[in-house]
């Protein structure tokens, strides 16, 4: 099994660990120190060596920061893991503070009066470190760089770096051939005026070089650097003991290979030489921007030239993830009919998770594609575990699914040709009217944005609110974004792309997104419906004056009729839902086994046919 469902935390380390950690606040004369959930390339997730924050906290989530001060510890969360936050944390230790309405910024900025507060360089990015030095001298306070991260003096069975084999990602499902895209790289910095870029993040550089890796949990990436220079061989910069022969001659051939502990000194040597180097401030570690400007080079901001890029697909990508959603919603279905054959009570989430994983590796392999990884732990909850967003089922938590309750399932797959990602909820027993209602308006917004036709310059933040009028007209909502961008053999959270409040960046022909709105009643149930979305051009509608955009649904899998309110539907919202259904058992009935076949078959039936 790829996935542990071991209890990964326990609020009773807290107090000691801080306690440590204030010691050593006491030595260098700190008021206080953050630690982020975070590690030197700023992604998602990171290896067992820079969680940093679970160890000092307990919680587990996949974004945080906690400042720790003299007599205090603030733990900063998103509304996805307030809950889970108040449950994995001693909350004599920590108080849960908002990272949305106050962000350590705000926060210092009101309360952080003639602080010092230290922090790792490496850990935070450009644009952080300024919000943050900015807030504190506005009171007074200083920012203060640490030369050692405080919690890896005090962390003692602290794990080793990851030195997993790195593969290629051949062409035939990259499309495209890494020397052209490293050549189009080199032709963005030069048009930012500047004389090279270091690419920080392990996605980038995965998609720039056609390289994966498995430093990292559920995602294939090799962690590593890269200086791009407008002239010359770029620098990958990455320990060779990941590099199995064939690897290295192919890497050999696209850079000059050096080892991490070069990055410092080679980014400083550029800046002795009065060079300029292009760092993304949303991205960059400030560690690199301190180098740069202290060895007398200049610092250009700009976005990471290969974020744009590997976000639009080219047609090989998006083929492979059509591909990948149609083996995927083969193994959904399988498993979806094996839930409904078990009497409530009978089984619990972490054999539901289990089986969906070993349906998922089944049917891979009958195709010749191996599952590779998940790209996320499954999200399976039964009943009130289910109003956790971003529950992650352990030995500790785990629930029977029950008469009379939701099951909620989130769960995705790394295959070689592309990454899935898929929501479904379903009723466990006869579902009450209250849940049929609930799912029926998280429904509306489903079929709203699938639906959408939007012109060019068209942003997520300018539709995300399609996704919860329905939602809202009842007084309901969601704490999370409608959608995020999806990688190719990459991260299943892929920027820049989103359909959310702050999704600011055009959504353009090629990108992927999940579509998932929810509704979440705290101690009852969760639910959410997520489908992968490709974004496509439209011809100029009938009589109309502009193009439009619009969205190619690629997840392919029925959504619980049983859940369903047709009453709340209009006829428009009733003719997709069964043309989807239709679509799902065209493209998935003749790889079904027999023993799926009339699951599949009833739960495609068109609501006239009922």
């Amino acid at each position: 099994m790829f996935q542990s469902f071991e209890v990964v935390s326990n609020p009773a380390t807290g107090a000691p660990r801080v306690a440590k950690l204030r010691a050593e606040l006491e030595t260098l004369g700190l008021d206080g120190f953050l630690v982020p959930r975070a590690d030197e390339h700023q992604g998602e997730y990171v290896p067992p060596r820079a969680q940093r924050l679970a160890w000092l906290t307990g919680f587990t989530g996949s974004a945080g920061v906690v400042l720790v001060l003299k007599n205090k510890a603030h733990l900063f969360v998103d509304g996805r893991y307030t809950l889970q936050a108040a449950e994995q944390t001693d909350p004599a230790v920590f108080t849960v503070e908002s990272l949305v309405e106050t962000p350590p910024p705000v926060w210092l900025r009101n309360s952080g009066r003639k602080l010092t507060i230290g922090f790792d360089p490496w850990l935070h990015t450009i644009a952080e470190t300024k919000a943050l030095r900015e807030a504190l001298e506005a009171n007074g306070g200083t920012l203060t760089a640490v030369k050692d991260n405080l919690v890896d003096l005090v962390w003692e069975d602290q794990p080793a770096p990851p030195l997993e084999a790195v593969s290629i990602q051949p062409e035939k499902y990259a499309g495209k051939l890494a020397s052209d895209k490293l050549k189009e790289l080199a032709e963005a910095v030069e048009k930012a005026k500047a004389d090279a870029t270091v690419l920080t993040d392990p996605s980038s550089i995965a998609w720039a070089f056609n390289i994966r890796g498995n430093d990292v949990s559920n995602t294939p990436l090799p962690l590593a650097f890269a200086i791009i220079p407008v002239s010359g061989e770029p620098l990958l910069f990455i320990d060779k003991r990941k590099l199995p022969i064939e690897t290295e001659a192919y890497l050999t051939q696209l850079a000059t290979l050096r080892p991490p502990s070069a990055l410092e000194g080679d980014v400083a040597s550029i800046g002795a030489q009065g060079k300029t180097l292009m760092l993304d401030p949303a991205l960059a570690a400030e560690k690199l921007r301190l180098v740069v400007e202290h060895a007398g080079g200049k610092i250009v901001e700009g976005t990471d030239p290969a974020r744009l890029p590997r976000a639009l697909k080219n047609p090989t990508e998006l083929a492979g993830a059509r591909k990948s959603h149609e083996r995927d919603g083969i193994a959904m279905v399988s498993f979806l009919a094996w839930i409904d054959a078990q009497a409530p009570g009978t089984i619990d989430e972490i054999d539901a998770a289990k089986k969906l994983e070993e349906t998922r590796r089944s049917v891979a392999e009958g195709f010749q594609m191996p599952l590779e990884n998940l790209s996320f732990d499954s999200i399976s909850g039964a009943g009130p575990n289910g109003a956790f967003a971003h529950y992650r089922v352990n030995t500790q938590s785990n629930r029977k699914l029950q008469e009379g309750e939701l099951y909620l399932i989130d769960s995705g797959g790394q295959y070689r040709d592309g990454t899935t990602d898929i929501t479904r909820t379903l009723p466990v027993g006869k579902p009450t009217e209250d849940m049929k209602r609930k799912f029926t308006l998280v429904l509306k917004g489903v079929i709203a944005i699938t639906t959408a036709r939007f012109p060019k310059g068209t942003r997520g933040m300018d539709i995300d609110v399609l996704a919860r009028i329905a939602l809202w007209k009842q007084g309901y909502d969601y704490g999370h974004g409608t959608g995020h961008g999806v990688g190719s053999f990459l991260s299943v959270h892929e920027g820049p792309q989103s359909i959310s409040k702050r999704g600011m960046h055009e959504l353009l022909p090629g990108m992927i997104l999940s579509n998932e709105p929810g509704y979440y009643k705290p101690g009852g149930y969760g639910i959410r419906t997520e489908n992968l979305l490709i974004v496509t051009e439209l011809d100029v509608p009938e009589g109309g004056d502009l193009p439009m955009m619009g969205f190619e649904t690629i997840t392919l899998c029925p959504i619980d009729k049983r859940l369903i309110d047709t009453s709340l539907l209009i006829r428009e919202e009733l003719v997709w839902l069964d043309a989807y259904h239709a679509q799902v058992r065209e493209a998935l009935l003749p790889h079904t086994s027999a023993a799926d076949r009339d699951w599949l078959i009833k739960a495609t039936e068109p609501f006239g046919q009922q």
